[in-house]
């Protein structure tokens, strides 16, 4: 599994790696056939008064990718919906995957 963390207009300092690193274990147990993650960590500098904070996330795992994005006024917030968002889409893929289809009964004749 390939992870990649990079920052745009801020640095990414090794706390916030770590932070990062251990959420995204979370993903990890659930599905671990993950290929390749992607994290995206922005600030948006529109306004000083309202400073956004925003987090993307690509991943792609064998057979599609997954993306989602979140943003809050705190890095750490805007990195905790981010997982809660893609641990949600990496279940329902996972389930996706599992086999659900059961033969019909023969019938009794």
């Amino acid at each position: 599994m390939n992870l990649t963390i990079s920052g745009h207009h801020l640095e990414v300092t090794p706390a916030l790696r770590t932070y990062v690193t251990t959420k995204l274990d979370r993903i990890t147990r659930h599905f671990d056939q993950l290929v390749d993650i992607k994290v995206l960590l922005t600030v948006e500098k529109q306004k000083e008064k309202e400073r956004r904070q925003r987090a993307e996330c690509n991943i792609h795992v064998k057979g599609s990718d997954l993306f989602a994005e979140s943003s809050h006024q705190d890095l750490y917030a805007a990195v905790d919906e981010l997982v809660d968002k893609l641990d949600r889409q990496v279940v329902r893929h996972k389930d996706r995957l599992q086999e659900h289809h059961h033969e019909a009964p023969k019938r009794l004749m």
